[in-house]
């Protein structure tokens, strides 16, 4: 922990360090402060919270030499998000990560409906940020997680047009309804709303999209079980329809579910979103911890889930 030893606190605005040996400036950080995340860590970064020999640098790979001296800002700006249903991950000027509570709609379906996208607009009002959020995917009204937003249309452009490419790993967690029989698999079919707005999941070709859900079992009970499951393609309603193909619809779920409803909510949390950054190329990885109420009914399930994380 060579790096750590040349710590020294000035006044209360922030923690100083000198560095001792070479290393990334994201290494560096995340070794400084104790393990944290690399999130948490890239949030700093963005947040313009690290300066170098006194002058501020973002950039998560700066290589650090032996002298120089690192300056972590301990002051949060008082202009942050402060909402109990949109919480960010991560932000900087080309885009926003969120974590999505539960019965918030990703976007407004009318004018001026509450949403993720009004929150984050009303927050970058209040900034005075000369841009709006743009979406590029969707989580339904009752699905918590992970979700990623544009700060411009020309960046909303390129996630757009190259998503399948940009974007590596889009990971849920769901309860099931029922004991499932298989350890993993995969469902495939074509999927197309009726008149209703009802997806319909067919084998063959019928005029829908076509779409791949890959499901791995981490925990199976009586009458419930623990789904991770992993999108190849992110149709409307996918994991929901899939599901109920096989015969294990998602918990709570009033529309495609078999009115199980253990836990009060539908059951299903984007718990992971992998990907390039659209403008730097960076890699970023995101992960939220499986929600509490999943996990109760499971009690064996926090050391599969770290296992299934680590793949």
């Amino acid at each position: 922990m060579g790096n750590r030893s040349g710590m020294r606190y000035a006044a209360s605005r922030y923690m100083e360090f000198t560095v001792q040996r070479p290393a990334q400036l994201q290494d560096f950080l995340m070794e400084a402060l104790n393990g944290i995340s690399k999130n948490k860590v890239k949030n700093i970064l963005a947040g313009h919270g690290v300066t170098v020999d006194q002058k501020n640098v973002s950039q998560y790979n700066f290589e650090l030499r032996p002298g120089m001296v690192v300056r972590i800002s301990k002051h949060k700006r008082s202009n942050e998000l402060k909402n109990k249903l949109v919480r960010i991950v991560y932000e900087d000027r080309h885009l926003v990560v969120v974590e999505k509570g539960v019965g918030i709609l990703s976007m407004p379906a009318a004018a001026r409906q509450y949403s993720v996208k009004t929150v984050l607009d009303t927050y970058f009002a209040r900034k005075h940020y000369k841009c709006t959020a743009h979406t590029v995917h969707r989580l339904d009204r009752d699905t918590s997680g992970l979700m990623m937003f544009a700060k411009s249309i020309e960046v909303q452009k390129i996630l757009e047009e190259h998503w399948q490419e940009i974007v590596t790993d889009r990971r849920y967690v769901a309860v099931v309804s029922g004991k499932m029989e298989q350890e993993g698999g995969t469902v495939s079919s074509w999927l197309k709303d009726n008149k209703a707005y009802v997806t319909y999941s067919s084998p063959t070709d019928n005029g829908g999209k076509f779409a791949v859900t890959h499901f791995h079992t981490l925990d199976a009970r009586d009458n419930f079980s623990l789904v991770e499951l992993k999108l190849e393609t992110g149709r409307k309603n996918q994991i929901r329809v899939h599901m109920q193909d096989i015969g294990h619809p998602v918990a709570g779920d009033s529309k495609y579910g078999d009115g199980s409803d253990p836990i009060g909510r539908l059951a299903l949390h984007a718990f992971r979103l992998n990907f390039y950054h659209p403008v730097t190329g960076e890699w970023m990885e995101f992960e939220t911890p499986f929600p509490a109420s999943f996990t109760r009914l499971f009690p064996s399930v926090e050391t599969k889930a770290s296992q299934a994380n680590r793949k």
